[in-house]
């Protein structure tokens, strides 16, 4: 895994295949549907402005559903890490749940929003929201009625980027964690790691469209996979 002993900053990328085995379905956008919705009907700002009631129920679902789900062994791992851990660490997540954080890390980055986040678009204010926003309700800062869900959609900037880049630029070692390796800007973090020198490690259960850029490839379910690379990392 490289030379353990020099690493010191640590970036890892997680993507919905780290959620999959909590009951979340990952986002697949092959095939253009998320939830069996088309992506251009609820994650667009076309499809908000076009259908804000569709956009706003199927939104209050993934709200529902993340409440209902529960981190797995992944998300302990990478809990017991962000613990345990002394050098730099980031955990740059693309997914909206909030199992990180439920796990008990802390050192964590949503650079496409939240579910249980919402965002009022007239005073800019963001607001944790775990109810229903179909009904309208006036923002808890301005009491304007301009609340939508606080998530980056298709065509929109990722949250946070120069960031994740100067994580990435710092990074002894890069670790992508249950992604595709289609979706850019996050497609592009591996190259940008390695460019830095970074050692860089994809655990996924199949390979990645991003395979042929990683070092290492390590193949199978995340809860098995990342448990055991925590382990070697802590245990160095």
């Amino acid at each position: 895994m490289g030379d353990m002993a020099t690493i010191r900053n640590i970036v890892i990328l997680t993507g919905a295949g780290i959620s999959a085995e909590s009951g979340l379905r990952t986002f697949r956008a092959e095939d253009g549907l998320w939830e069996d919705h088309p992506v251009e009907e609820v994650a667009t700002p076309q499809g908000f402005a076009r259908d804000p009631e569709l956009v706003q129920r199927f939104y209050d679902e993934r709200r529902t559903g993340v409440l209902a789900a529960l981190p797995n062994p992944a998300h302990d791992a990478l809990a017991r890490l962000d613990r345990d851990w002394d050098g730099g660490l980031l955990i740059v997540t693309q997914n909206i749940d909030d199992l990180h954080e439920r796990a008990g890390a802390s050192r964590v980055l949503h650079m496409h929003g939240e579910a249980l986040s919402v965002w009022c678009t007239a005073c800019d204010a963001r607001h944790r929201w775990e109810g229903s926003l179909l009904d309208g309700p006036a923002c808890p800062a301005c009491g304007a009625v301009s609340m939508r869900p606080d998530i980056v959609w298709f065509g929109e900037m990722p949250y946070r980027m120069e960031e994740i880049f100067a994580a990435l630029a710092d990074a002894d070692l890069f670790v992508s964690i249950g992604t595709s390796g289609a979706v850019y800007p996050a497609a592009g973090f591996v190259q940008q790691a390695a460019s830095h020198g970074a050692h860089t490690i994809e655990l996924n259960l199949e390979r990645s469209q991003g395979s042929a850029f990683f070092d290492e490839s390590r193949l199978g379910l995340a809860s098995e996979l990342v448990p055991a690379w925590v382990a070697e990392v802590l245990g160095r």
